[in-house]
């Protein structure tokens, strides 16, 4: 098996409006599922599409396999695979006729080789009973999984997906998480979120990107044990919720039987009532982002 290295050194993006993308973001990425967690807002469009060379740093390298994604992006557009957040398609085309199109676009030029390809995507992707159906005619769902289809095409060692399970029913959404931790054994898949869950449940590495910064990294399990011992959850009721806030720095607060649940990051007890409890990626996210 290849090993892929995509490494990121340095990188700053500032659009002509005056508004700071990316301010210094460092990586290193190899083989695997790793996660880019992070609210809308905090770079992490910008910082997939400079990956995808779809757009330049204004400082700072990113490179792939030893070749500078801004140098030479032809040759990276070899190796990636990209499923934005949204994607356009022609009328009238079917999936299947699509897919075809794609493939020659990335230098599939063999038939039979295409052919074997857009199948096999097509019934992993679920959506063989409906090859020659338009892909503008898809429902959301569908027409997701037609962009993790398109992505593969071509046998890519680097995949980007971006939200890529924003709208999908629970039944799509892990077939679609599925497929990606499959192939994220043997290539690099960047899974770009604001969705927690999705990182948690597929991915060794991660980042936490907040204002253009990369403000955690490792893997979700060992960045989880930096909070053992200082987060505390209490039911409190609405009206005591207010007094609540000004006193402690409470993380994160959600009603649970018709009683609020409150979570607060503390080095010792805050106060009767509170209990210890397990730190889960939930509450290193908003620790970190400070949402």
């Amino acid at each position: 098996m290849q090993e892929n290295l995509l490494q990121i050194t340095a990188l700053h993006k500032t659009y002509s409006n005056g508004a700071q993308a990316l301010s210094g973001v460092d990586l290193e990425l190899k083989n695997g599922m790793f996660g880019l967690l992070g609210p809308n807002g905090a770079g992490k469009s910008t910082l997939m599409r400079i990956i995808a060379t779809l757009q330049r740093a204004d400082s700072g390298r990113a490179c792939f396999n030893g070749i500078d994604i801004a140098d030479q992006p032809m040759a990276v557009r070899k190796a990636l695979g990209y499923l934005p957040q949204e994607f356009g398609v022609y009328p009238r085309v079917s999936a299947q006729r699509l897919l075809d199109y794609i493939a020659v676009l990335k230098g599939v030029t063999n038939k039979k080789e295409r052919k074997e390809q857009i199948d096999y995507l097509l019934d992993q992707t679920n959506l063989y009973a409906y090859r020659k159906q338009a892909v503008s005619t898809f429902s959301g769902g569908m027409r997701q999984r037609f962009g993790i289809a398109q992505a593969l095409l071509g046998q890519p060692r680097l995949i980007i997906v971006d939200e890529p399970t924003a709208g999908l029913d629970p039944q799509e959404r892990y077939r679609f998480l599925n497929l990606l931790s499959e192939i994220g054994e043997h290539i690099i898949v960047i899974l770009s979120t604001h969705i927690v869950e999705d990182v948690q449940e597929l991915c060794t590495q991660m980042a936490i990107m907040a204002n253009g910064r990369i403000v955690q990294q490792g893997s979700p399990r060992k960045l989880c044990e930096a909070l053992k011992g200082k987060l505390w959850q209490k039911q409190v009721s609405k009206s005591e919720l207010r007094a609540f806030q000004e006193q402690l720095p409470i993380l994160s607060q959600r009603l649970q039987a018709g009683r609020l649940q409150v979570r607060v990051l503390s080095d010792t007890a805050p106060g009767h009532g509170f209990v210890a409890v397990e730190p889960d990626l939930e509450s290193l996210y908003f620790s970190a982002v400070d949402v």
